[in-house]
């Protein structure tokens, strides 16, 4: 399950290697000898208490809280700000360990009024798409599902570094394929799926040019409306799903919510942002604030 929705791009210069993504590469090499547990811990140590502070991912965060929830009192902002960095690292290192998510995933059973519904799904060949966001784990609902016997892709977004991009995609292809790229190839394939009563999961919490301007956390915010579209196009069952990170073990809660029910374009995607924005809510540390879902161009 990768950002963003389907809208693909294939005017992109090719990426090159920077300093950081070799650095990056480098500390991932070494993190590797640690047992998973301690793997995750230290990155989220190591987020929180040494990325966040030297870089500008709590002042990205801060901003991005102001503007979303300018009445939330400082201190609880300023706590926000600290926390997401340590729980990105975590999401990071997680989903570059396939083998160990994977077997955690396992272990964590999915709950929720949508379950049933996406058991009658799987039953019927019927499509799906699980929407979720840059929040908690969000690759633990579609581990969790495939050990229970789905067969769950993606669509994803490459990163800039050809080096972690190449790291991500073997990561999430070896705990679960198909995984189809943001091009239009890769969308061609997806189509394919879909077509065939395949169920797979994507991220709609990013700002892409064709958004229409859709409330999210009481901000109208710049949302495609293609999964919706895409839903409407071929009876595909849209279920919001969430991996909640919780203090006991396992470690997650699996979350799967009602269907949204099939309407209009607009309405499906504004049902699905009340969605994502009610999990921000109820958890606030869990979201990766800092991609700007505010543009000069739009509110």
């Amino acid at each position: 399950m990768s950002p963003p929705a389907p809208d693909a791009d294939t005017g992109a210069d090719t990426p090159t290697e920077t300093r950081r993504d070799r650095l990056g590469m480098a500390y991932l090499s070494l993190l590797s000898y640690l047992p998973f547990p301690a793997r995750v811990r230290l990155s989220g140590w190591l987020g929180e208490h040494l990325v966040g502070r030297l870089s500008s991912v709590r002042r990205k965060v801060r901003a991005a809280v102001a503007h979303f929830m300018p009445d939330l009192p400082e201190a609880q902002a300023q706590r926000i700000a600290a926390q997401v960095p340590g729980n990105l690292a975590r999401l990071a290192t997680e989903i570059l360990s396939p083998e160990d998510l994977a077997r955690l995933a396992a272990t964590v059973p999915p709950e929720g009024p949508g379950f049933a519904a996406l058991e009658e799904a799987k039953a019927q060949g019927r499509a799906a798409i699980l929407v979720s966001a840059h929040f908690g784990n969000y690759d633990v609902p579609r581990l969790s599902l495939n050990a229970r016997g789905y067969h769950i892709g993606g669509f994803y977004k490459a990163m800039s570094s050809p080096a972690l991009n190449d790291l991500y995609v073997r990561s999430v292809s070896a705990s679960g394929a198909p995984m189809f790229p943001d091009t239009s190839e890769g969308l061609k394939g997806l189509l394919r799926f879909m077509r065939k009563g395949g169920m797979f999961g994507i991220l709609i919490d990013l700002d892409r040019p064709n958004g229409v301007l859709i409330d999210f956390l009481g901000r109208p915010t710049r949302t495609v409306l293609s999964i919706a579209e895409m839903a409407l196009k071929y009876d595909a069952l849209v279920v919001p799903v969430f991996g909640i990170r919780t203090p006991e073990a396992p470690g997650f809660r699996i979350h799967i919510d009602t269907p949204v029910a099939h309407s209009t374009p607009e309405q499906m995607t504004r049902d699905l942002n009340a969605r994502i924005g009610a999990q921000v809510r109820a958890h606030p540390a869990q979201w990766v604030w800092w991609h700007k879902r505010r543009k000069p161009d739009h509110p």
